[in-house]
């Protein structure tokens, strides 16, 4: 694919991914981030994917509550069918898409939209989650959120599964769920 150099005045696009484990923050801050660029008057389209339902059906919502209307898509291919001409891309739960997400979010930054995508990235075992790693390798800019540990209150960047459940995708929240540090991860409690 051509891409013609930097013209003067062209929008320019790049990808922006917020990381780190379950209640470190990562919707409330894409929720943050996407309603400044609204405040700014850009126009914004928000993508989860269909299978995450903890909360609404058609909403993104963070553990603290904030909600902001997004659409729900089967699969990445379908965020470039419905993105129309927004300025910036909102995503949420990036693990649980399907191969085609880094494609989709650089043909979208090539477009000159700004791709904010946000997602754990380990599981509950502490592996890398999904494509996070490869979404993490072609942004422009990221930010790594950190929990606190319910143990022993340092700083979380595990998400640690309460069950005995060991398939990788779980859907859940804190009944399932808690945030835990390197060392108290380890403890199998």
């Amino acid at each position: 694919m051509f891409i013609e150099p930097h013209i003067a005045g062209v929008k320019r696009g790049w990808i922006e991914v917020i990381c780190g484990s379950m209640f470190s923050g990562k919707t409330e801050e894409l929720i943050r981030r996407l309603r400044r660029a609204r405040i700014a008057n850009q126009q914004v389209e928000i993508f989860k994917p269909a299978i995450d339902t903890r909360y609404r059906e058609k909403e993104i919502v963070s553990h603290d509550e904030n909600i902001i209307v997004s659409t729900p898509v089967e699969n990445a291919e379908a965020i470039l069918q419905l993105c129309g001409g927004a300025d910036v891309i909102g995503i949420d739960e990036a693990q649980f898409f399907d191969r085609e997400i880094v494609s989709v979010c650089n043909k979208l930054a090539l477009q000159g939209m700004r791709v904010i995508v946000a997602g754990l990235d380990m599981d509950y075992t502490g592996k890398s989650f999904g494509l996070m790693p490869e979404l993490l390798s072609v942004a422009e800019y990221i930010t790594k959120l950190h929990a606190i540990c319910v143990k022993c209150g340092n700083i979380a960047n595990y998400s640690y599964r309460k069950t005995t459940a060991d398939k990788q995708i779980v859907l859940g929240e804190k009944n399932i769920y808690e945030p835990r540090c390197r060392y108290c991860f380890q403890l199998k409690d």
